[in-house]
């Protein structure tokens, strides 16, 4: 008896530990990390590329260990019932077999093993991927023939199951873990704004990063060729639209090099250069490109000036490669760049703007999350909050920010004070 007694709970124990060893599969082929994973896979590592199989049908790999999991758990159970009731009377024997059964998978079949797995989910991951191979081999005909029954009873009322990935969750799973390692300081705020500035691309368009029209240095065409030369060498920019007439007709794009190589052509006579001939052609975009659309252009035409038009074909501004690298790198400043103090911190935390910059460049500037998605200004955003163009004076509570109007010129807001974050209750 004694021996029998013996066998029966060296097999409870086995099972058992396969129960584990499901477990833990469990939990670390879930909290894997997928770009770990690959790196692996691509350094030529094999468990890491059965993990990664193992990932693709994620679904089918769950299953197929909740099953062996619930099966290995439930004979378990059977077992330790039939020997508890030979040996007591009854209820006893269920009652204390329940009790038993209920610890041991607790500690030693699900906490336990999950908790290893959940401490270095890539190394179990690697360790476990051959055993979840064979259970999903062993169960996966069964798993597949369930999955189609759910599928069924759920297309009944209306629900659609799409195995495709959804790009959008992509990226925020990875704005996501970028926000997680910046809280926990292992992502320097810095690299957090480089970044998230990637993955913005996608989501903004030019409009939001382009020079404003009436920000635009033009150049006359049909002024003399000496004034021309002039204005080009004070101007504090290498690429500057050429106009003839009205300010509209942009007939092409004087870069400072070309002049540069037509003047020494000429001997250093700057009337003898022929200013139209030596432009370029004008490349106009529509004001509705993406800006991650509008970085794969300017590498792809090897061409870092854009003009940018509406759907009438108005001319509404200009956009340069750097005016988009500087979304992810932050502001580029060169020797022959103006500084503009467009923000200007003061003593008791708030700040003193003009009203042309940009939402954006104030979040990064102080760290704020105003709404940039559907105005580009703060002018902008106090105009359409306000539902009118307020007067100097005026003060507004939004977004947990006072905003005071400073200066307005016309039906313009030219300067503004923006408190820090206020409390929640003031924005109520």
């Amino acid at each position: 008896m004694i021996a029998a007694l013996g066998i029966v709970a060296l097999v409870i124990l086995a099972l058992l530990s396969m129960s584990a060893l499901f477990s833990a599969a469990e939990t670390a082929m879930t909290g894997a990390s997928r770009a770990r994973m690959h790196q692996l896979e691509r350094d030529g590592d094999r468990a890491a590329r059965r993990v990664n199989r193992l990932i693709t049908h994620q679904e089918k790999m769950i299953g197929a260990l909740l099953l062996g999991n619930s099966l290995i758990n439930i004979l378990c159970s059977a077992l330790v019932t039939d020997v508890l009731e030979r040996q007591l009377p009854r209820p006893w024997g269920v009652i204390i077999s329940t009790g038993v059964m209920t610890v041991l998978v607790l500690v030693y079949a699900e906490v336990l093993p999950k908790t290893v797995a959940l401490g270095r989910p890539d190394d179990v991951a690697r360790v476990l991927s051959w055993p979840t191979v064979v259970a999903v081999k062993l169960f996966g005909p069964v798993i597949s023939a369930i999955q189609w029954c759910i599928v069924q009873a759920l297309a009944l009322f209306g629900f659609e199951v799409s195995p495709e990935a959804d790009a959008s969750a992509a990226q925020e799973e990875i704005r996501g873990a970028i926000e997680y390692h910046h809280e926990e300081g292992l992502v320097e705020d810095r690299d957090r704004r480089m970044l998230g500035g990637v993955l913005d691309l996608s989501e903004m368009d030019v409009t939001q990063v382009m020079v404003h029209r009436k920000n635009i240095v033009l150049l006359d065409a049909d002024l003399p060729a000496r004034e021309l030369v002039r204005e080009a060498l004070e101007a504090p920019y290498t690429r500057l639209p050429l106009y003839r007439g009205d300010s509209e007709n942009i007939i092409g794009v004087l870069h400072a090099r070309d002049l540069a190589r037509a003047i020494a052509a000429c001997d250093g006579d700057p009337d003898r250069v022929d200013i139209v001939a030596v432009a370029r052609e004008p490349w106009f975009i529509p004001d509705t490109t993406n800006l991650k659309s509008q970085l794969q252009a300017f590498l792809k035409r090897k061409n870092h000036f854009a003009l940018t038009v509406d759907e009438y074909g108005a001319l509404m501004g200009l956009v340069t490669l750097e005016d988009i690298l500087e979304e992810i790198v932050g502001e580029i400043e060169d020797e022959h760049d103006f500084t503009v103090e467009g923000v200007r911190r003061q003593p008791d935390g708030s700040v003193n703007l003009d009203g042309s910059v940009t939402i954006r460049d104030l979040n990064r500037a102080m760290d704020w999350n105003l709404p940039d998605d559907e105005w580009v200004t703060v002018a902008g955003l106090v105009i359409h909050e306000a539902q009118t163009i307020p007067e100097p004076g005026q003060t507004f509570i939004f977004h947990g920010h006072r905003f005071q109007v400073l200066r307005r010129q016309r039906n313009q807001i030219t300067a503004l004070r923006v408190s820090p974050k206020l409390d929640a209750s003031a924005d109520a």
